[in-house]
């Protein structure tokens, strides 16, 4: 049985990984290099490599890769704090859900924008826990956030499901032994999503999509 929800954050929860791509981008342009939608999937939403190697094949000094990542992160924060949209039908969901379940959010997100956009998301109320980048050693599609997660919980890892919008985040959460449900975005939907429990159209559809898997269990 689930007694568990863990919820990715961006994509999921909240509208702001077109920021993150858009102030990635932004900021690569400067020494040179086009970074595709294409490739930002792959490197970052799949592989969660990042794409700071590019600069680094183009020959990037270490010290201007740091200057860069530093002025991605505080861009990425002005335009976080410029406005951003809670995915629809989120509040309505985890307002269902709440009470029901454990429920906490895991996010490979550092924490200071995290805290920057839950600031104004009213969401926050609805988790019992938050994990963000700087909780774990090895960020998606690694398991480690999702063991910890699991850890916080106090239950089996059977009894806990990830909802995720990414290939990456898939790969943690089975990784983990969890059971996980993919909502895709424009950014992630050319993603390979077999190994997902469901693949849903909205995050409306998580409470029935919840109700099916449970049937189904042992």
């Amino acid at each position: 049985m689930i007694k568990a929800i863990l919820w990715d954050n961006d994509g999921v929860l909240v509208d702001t990984e077109p920021l993150y791509f858009a102030a990635t981008r932004e900021v690569l342009g400067e020494v040179g290099i086009i970074l595709t939608e294409e490739m930002y999937r792959s490197l970052i939403l799949v592989d969660g490599r990042g794409a700071w190697h590019l600069a680094e094949e183009r020959g990037v000094s270490p010290k201007e890769i740091e200057r860069l990542r530093t002025e991605r992160n505080e861009h990425y924060g002005r335009m976080i704090a410029d406005g951003f949209n809670i995915i629809d039908g989120a509040v309505e969901t985890l307002g269902a859900l709440y009470g029901r379940f454990v429920m906490g959010v895991v996010t490979s997100s550092r924490k200071d924008h995290f805290d920057l956009i839950h600031r104004s998301s009213r969401l926050l109320h609805f988790f019992d826990f938050v994990i963000t980048s700087e909780d774990f050693p090895k960020s998606k599609p690694h398991p480690d956030p999702y063991l910890l997660a699991v850890e916080r919980c106090r239950l089996s890892s059977e009894e806990c499901l990830a909802v995720e919008d990414s290939e990456r985040g898939l790969i943690s959460a089975k990784a983990a032994g969890i059971h996980c449900f993919i909502i895709p975005t424009p950014l992630t939907r050319h993603s390979s999503f077999g190994a997902a429990d469901a693949v849903l159209e909205s995050i409306r559809e998580v409470p029935n999509a919840l109700r099916s898997l449970q049937a189904n269990l042992p």
